[in-house]
């Protein structure tokens, strides 16, 4: 191809940032910081490894997901829990946000709601920042391990335990429906614990090791009832690979608790977006 005269100057244009978040609507992160200093445990669940299970906060609580026994990353899917098809949206929290998520930051709803699911409250790995590979944890650029992409890679290569299938057995189990009726609800995931980012020279998703040590944990405040399903990866902590049976896997833990009474006084569950739905003349 040929390099035009002004190929310089081309890429030397600076970047703007497309959504400046200045006027996007904060958590209230004393309120919410102030509710979680007393907190009762309600429920519990593990996630068994290479697995997924259901879990469900109602709003005004907070939900807690540990690494406990060994370094292990999760994928997580949240609905509305009274309608599914209002689930978390990657694409547009990742274009709010960046390509990942920490304290005060949010998960934020497809269309048309496009209003916070969940608020991240507590992050015990906020200290890793994006090290000298551009990588990061808590990342909202993975699409989450699938059966799909595994079997295009792998000549035919047939695996069951991909966090898209996990995601779908247990959701289909949680609601009662037909893998085949629950896989259309599973989504783009927050990679919870994953550490990953781009390659400078050609711009492919990377994971490496993550960080997470027993005992870390991310802590997230519901914004409105949800349904909450989490993945425990086969890739463990995803240091080499996925999708197989040969990463070393270990549980993740999520525990639910509701704040004092009238820790939360005052506080509502986030309206939908106030567009009109018109969509122009």
């Amino acid at each position: 191809m040929t390099r035009p005269a002004d190929a310089d100057a081309r890429r030397a244009v600076p970047p703007v940032i497309c959504y400046p978040t200045d006027t996007l609507p904060q958590a209230d992160m004393a309120l919410y910081t102030a509710a979680r200093a007393k907190l009762t445990k309600t429920a519990e669940v593990t996630v068994p490894p290479r697995d997924a299970r259901c879990f469900q906060v109602p709003a005004g609580h907070f939900f807690r997901i540990t690494s406990v026994q060994g370094a292990q990353v999760g994928d997580l899917n949240l609905h509305n829990a009274h309608d599914l098809s209002e689930r978390f949206y990657s694409g547009k929290t990742r274009a709010l946000h960046g390509t990942h998520i920490t304290t005060g930051e949010r998960m934020w709803s497809s269309f048309p709601h496009l209003r916070p699911l969940a608020t991240v409250t507590h992050d015990t790995l906020g200290w890793y920042g994006i090290d000298d590979f551009g990588g990061s944890v808590h990342d909202v650029i993975g699409t989450r391990c699938d059966p799909y992409t595994h079997t295009l890679l792998s000549d035919g290569g047939q695996y069951h335990h991909c966090c898209h299938s996990n995601l779908t057995r247990s959701l289909a189990a949680h609601m009662g429906l037909s893998r085949a009726e629950a896989e259309p609800l599973v989504h783009d995931v927050l990679n919870v614990f994953m550490c990953t980012g781009f390659t400078r020279d050609t711009g492919q998703y990377f994971m490496k090791a993550s960080p997470v040590r027993p005992g870390d944990f991310i802590e997230f405040f519901a914004e409105t009832d949800l349904l909450g399903n989490l993945s425990a990866c086969p890739g463990g902590d995803c240091a080499s690979g996925h999708s197989s049976d040969a990463a070393r896997c270990h549980p993740l833990l999520v525990e639910i608790f509701a704040p004092a009474p009238g820790a939360l006084d005052g506080w509502q569950s986030p309206a939908a977006s106030r567009y009109d739905g018109t969509h122009g003349p």
